[in-house]
């Protein structure tokens, strides 16, 4: 049994076989208003229009397709967490963002998104996946792994730090390597098989 401080938790990347797992773990819902980890993969208005069942069609089929787009969380045979992480080039939104544009020319790998189910939270599930994400993405070839965390010092609902906290990111490793916004740094580590 994982103690609250140091769960036993296991990284997979979200294939076809491990489907079951990543709708268990998303829910009725679709994690947070049926977005199924797509809001950065559409446009605002292709998001808004399809939403629910529509993202969840789409994202299954980004997982039959292949490559992975994320990575499972497990305690036993349970997904208690998901992380979304791809070459920046998958995510279209950021190529959108004047707060998360590039800092330079480095290609790099993008930590965009977060779920963790309720009872796993504040147990070190994100920085488990952050770590795990940064072994995974060199097996992939990738050298940088970049995020865009939200560093806030007061409590935050969930729903509103879906792209993981500054805290965890520094737990796993990350530094800032840029800033265009008070909450929103962006934030890099070398992909290391460690």
């Amino acid at each position: 049994m994982p103690s609250a401080r140091t769960p036993a938790i296991a990284i997979h990347p979200l294939t076809p076989d491990r489907w079951d797992d990543f709708e268990a773990l998303f829910g009725r819902n679709g994690a947070c208003a049926g977005c199924w980890c797509t809001r950065w993969q559409l446009s605002q208005s292709e998001w808004l229009r399809t939403k629910g069942e529509g993202t969840k069609r789409r994202m299954r089929a980004v997982v039959k397709k292949g490559p992975p787009p994320g990575l499972l969380a497990y305690a036993g045979d349970e997904s208690v967490g998901w992380c979304a992480v791809a070459k920046r080039e998958a995510y279209p939104r950021l190529a959108r963002s004047k707060i998360l544009a590039p800092v330079d020319d480095a290609p790099v790998w993008s930590v965009t998104c977060f779920f963790v189910r309720r009872d796993w939270r504040r147990r070190g599930v994100t920085v488990a996946l952050l770590k795990g994400a940064s072994r995974w993405v060199a097996t992939q070839g990738g050298r940088i792994l970049e995020g865009y965390p939200t560093d806030t010092r007061k409590e935050q609902p969930a729903a509103f730090v879906h792209h993981g906290l500054l805290g965890a990111f520094q737990r796993a490793g990350f530094r800032e390597v840029g800033r265009r916004s008070a909450t929103r740094p962006i934030v890099r580590r070398q992909a290391a098989a460690r």
